[in-house]
């Protein structure tokens, strides 16, 4: 399996930004590490290898990006107010900068994102905020409610990246072409949350695919068996 390190440089970030990006062509999926984890983590995780029949095949092209979750809704440092803020930058610097160079690079018209736990998050509030960019969601043991990041501070700004916040007032037309897997599990301390999603989903007419497997744990192997699973039932 190709595997090449790059060094995107962003505006929005005024720094590299490093990825690893497997595979010579393919569909695009943007993959998101999970809580604070870098952009090495998928592929020390396994989570790579388990779809190599895919990528190898050239179905997809995976783009595992960084993350700067350090810097936003885990700097307990900082002011909740520029926690926000920060996140907003490298959702600038997605939408603006990475996303378009990725769709320019596979000649594609919208990607798929997806991700494993806050990289679930990562994957769907990317999705739901513009879904002129993606075709294809993948959130594995996502969590949807980002108000225990910000100890009370709420403003606009948390309200338009919180999906349990936003969805339930958006036009369900808008995400008409997008395939969307919310992947849990019986033990998984996300289940409740991605139940409520889908029911928000459901109310909004939005098409979906709430996937309750059996009594597996929030972990790495729960999630190198859904991976190959949706990537090779959705496109």
């Amino acid at each position: 399996m190709e595997e090449k390190h790059i060094k995107y440089y962003s505006h929005h970030l005024d720094r590299d930004v490093d990825m690893l990006v497997y595979g010579s062509w393919g569909y695009p999926i943007l993959l998101f590490p999970t809580t604070l984890g870098r952009y090495y983590q998928a592929k020390d995780m396994g989570l790579i290898e388990s779809v190599r029949a895919l990528v190898d095949s050239g179905k997809y092209k995976i783009y595992c990006v960084d993350s700067i979750d350090s810097e936003s809704w885990y700097a307990k440092h900082l002011n909740p107010q520029y926690r926000v803020l920060n996140h907003v930058q490298y959702d600038k610097f997605l939408n603006n900068e990475l996303v378009p160079y990725i769709r320019n690079e596979c000649n594609v018209g919208k990607i798929g994102v997806a991700g494993c736990s806050f990289g679930g998050f990562h994957a769907a509030n990317f999705a739901f905020k513009h879904p002129d960019q993606v075709a294809y969601l993948v959130s594995m043991s996502g969590a949807f409610d980002i108000r225990s990041f910000t100890d009370g501070f709420y403003d606009d700004t948390v309200y338009f990246n919180n999906p349990i916040d936003f969805m339930p007032n958006e036009q369900g037309w808008r995400y008409g072409h997008m395939k969307i897997v919310l992947g849990t599990s019986e033990w998984d301390i996300c289940l409740d949350s991605n139940i409520k999603m889908s029911g928000i989903l459901s109310a909004n007419g939005i098409d979906h695919w709430l996937d309750i497997r059996g009594w597996e744990k929030h972990d790495w192997p729960l999630w190198n068996k859904m991976f190959p699973d949706y990537l090779s039932r959705i496109l």
